[in-house]
């Protein structure tokens, strides 16, 4: 989902979660993921461009439309004036939705053209108020979530109940999958200080803690949010 909110609102990261909530009811939630397009004075957005993608476990028997209602409501309940919102709803990303993801971060596309794709890729892709052009976001969005190698989770697992200084152990125990150095080392101990927020990189399919030295510590080491 994108363009769900105006400069005064609460962002589409919250809405997001909410989203994921209410799916809860019926699917597995892995996680909610942020990605980050195009900066870029010719493009409405509110604050820093991003998309938030809601990943769910399921199987082929997936009503996607019913899924799509479900989200379209918590969205409409919460609409913003001046939002654009748009909700793209996918059981698989094709190629042709990667390579829109990709473009949406370093030039600009339109809303006609992610329409084509959607349809063509067999997804669900719905204007929800406004302009609309948060199709564009939200198909870019779930593009590039295809990939397994694009930005940061916002929610996954219990990490954002975690509080103050963890051990290595303990925030892996809470879902994330590993905690590494800038440099690529895995950390199988230590501390980590949490700052009540943990933000995984979506690196190789997975929610990976990249964390680098604290310069008052040397034995505690400070998260690092990559895009």
């Amino acid at each position: 989902m994108d363009d769900t909110d105006n400069k005064t609102s609460r962002g589409t990261g919250r809405l997001a979660r909410a989203v994921a909530a209410a799916l809860s009811e019926k699917f597995p939630v892995w996680g909610v993921t942020r990605h980050q397009l195009l900066v870029d004075s010719r493009i409405q957005y509110t604050s820093h461009n991003s998309s938030n993608v809601v990943h769910l476990l399921g199987d082929g028997d997936v009503d996607l439309a019913a899924l799509a209602d479900t989200a379209q409501a918590v969205m409409l309940a919460d609409f913003q004036e001046g939002s654009d919102p748009g909700l793209c709803v996918a059981r698989t990303v094709t190629p042709e939705m990667i390579a829109f993801g990709h473009r949406a971060k370093t030039e600009l596309v339109c809303q006609a053209e992610a329409r084509q794709i959607a349809a063509r890729s067999g997804c669900i892709l719905r204007g929800l108020g406004g302009t609309q052009d948060g199709v564009i976001g939200a198909l870019a969005g779930v593009g590039l979530s295809g990939t397994g190698e694009d930005g940061r989770f916002v929610l996954i697992g219990k990490s954002r109940e975690l509080e103050g200084a963890q051990t290595v152990q303990a925030i892996v125990n809470c879902g994330i999958a590993q905690v590494r150095t800038i440099d690529g080392k895995t950390l199988k101990d230590g501390l980590v200080e949490t700052s009540g927020k943990l933000r995984p990189a979506f690196r190789e399919h997975q929610p990976i803690l990249f964390v680098q030295p604290s310069e008052d510590s040397s034995s505690i080491w400070l998260p690092v949010k990559l895009d």
